[in-house]
């Protein structure tokens, strides 16, 4: 893995840092990366263009650092639940949750990442998967432990398991407040009945969810 490429951000004071972060996170999500500028960010934070170049280097780094953010965020809820004492049926449903969530906490960062990432340069793209895939090994982790608990099928394949629950969860923020029925406690608790109940064997015990 390469070394993560720094900004200034990193080093600014906690809260100033997020501002930054979200303000270049608003401008990705609704300009696109080729339709937003550093002038777009500055504007949103009421400053001079030349005052972000002390925390973003290049429009570049200011993607890369919003989509570092973001899926280090999902990283970071996903170790948790992994380390809980839930059982495996519990801790897919907490997952699926905790995927979800940031579409209402963190949109415009979700949408940055899921539409934007793939126009990094080749070596920041490849940092920021290496911090997608260990997300995702955390979650296999999570199932391969329900299939070796005999909680889920024992023909089930953790990997496939894991893109699916991603590829579901996923989906849901290119149409989430698009459709008034479709509310973000809705689709989650349809997600994780449609996942959980796909994952588990017939003999499991009852499904608890706690968030």
């Amino acid at each position: 893995m390469q070394p993560r490429a720094a900004t200034r951000v990193e080093k600014a004071p906690k809260r100033r840092a997020a501002e930054m972060l979200a303000a270049a996170a608003k401008v990705f999500a609704r300009r696109g990366y080729h339709g937003a500028s550093t002038q777009d960010i500055a504007d949103v934070l009421g400053i001079r263009q030349a005052s972000l170049y002390y925390y973003f280097a290049s429009k570049e780094a200011a993607l890369e650092a919003v989509c570092a953010d973001g899926i280090a965020d999902y990283e970071l809820r996903a170790r948790r639940i992994h380390c809980s004492k839930d059982s495996a049926s519990e801790k897919v449903a907490r997952l699926v949750f905790q995927h979800l969530a940031p579409l209402a906490e963190r949109l415009d960062f979700t949408l940055t990442f899921l539409r934007e990432r793939r126009f990094l340069p080749a070596p920041a793209r490849q940092r920021i998967r290496a911090i997608e895939l260990r997300y995702e090994r955390i979650i296999e982790k999570v199932i391969g432990q329900g299939i070796a608990a005999g909680e889920f099928r024992a023909g089930l394949d953790a990997r496939m398991a894991t893109l699916a629950l991603l590829g579901l969860g996923n989906s849901a923020a290119a149409w989430y407040g698009r459709e008034r029925d479709a509310t973000l406690e809705r689709i989650t608790s349809n997600y994780i009945d449609l996942l959980v109940r796909a994952f588990r064997s017939g003999d499991a015990p009852p499904l608890r969810v706690r968030h």
